[in-house]
């Protein structure tokens, strides 16, 4: 079988979406969006008309989600931090508030699965709570999917 790497990543806004403070963020979303969409590796992402959902989930609709699907974890790190993304990571602070828990994580997901909002809680409620293990991780640690899959076929039991 093969795995694909999913992503979360969320971000607590410091105003609402149509404060001046927010307005350059948004006059970037598209241009990363293509990034990604263009990036070797990239597989899907969570549209935008699909994360008002997101916030119902997380029961925080200041909260800015974010998910994709990548082939593998050095694509999703060659695109977070080696493409034209990273110009607009940098400028994070002018948007967004400094968040006390982990705010991003990373599972593997069987080809062709593509991870909801709940799944994506629950990966980041176990990493803030257990720290990187194979069912929720960060950049930090490089499990594998082949450890990742045995992982997620006992959960799915």
């Amino acid at each position: 079988m093969i795995y694909h790497l999913a992503q979360v990543n969320i971000a607590k806004r410091l105003a609402p979406m149509d404060d001046p403070i927010m307005q350059d963020f948004i006059n970037n979303v598209e241009k990363i969006n293509a990034i990604a969409d263009e990036a070797e590796g990239f597989i899907w992402r969570m549209q935008d008309e699909d994360k008002d959902l997101g916030a119902e989930i997380f029961q925080d609709d200041t909260l800015l989600i974010n998910m994709s699907v990548w082939e593998s974890l050095v694509s999703l790190f060659n695109y977070t931090y080696k493409s034209g993304h990273i110009e607009v990571f940098k400028r994070k602070k002018e948007w967004f508030s400094k968040m006390k828990m982990v705010h991003m994580a990373f599972w593997y997901i069987p080809e062709g699965y593509e991870p909801t909002f709940q799944d994506a809680k629950q990966r980041l409620d176990y990493l803030n709570k257990y720290g990187d293990t194979p069912y929720a991780f960060s950049f930090k640690s490089k499990f594998s999917a082949k450890k990742d899959a045995i992982n997620y076929k006992m959960l799915a039991l």
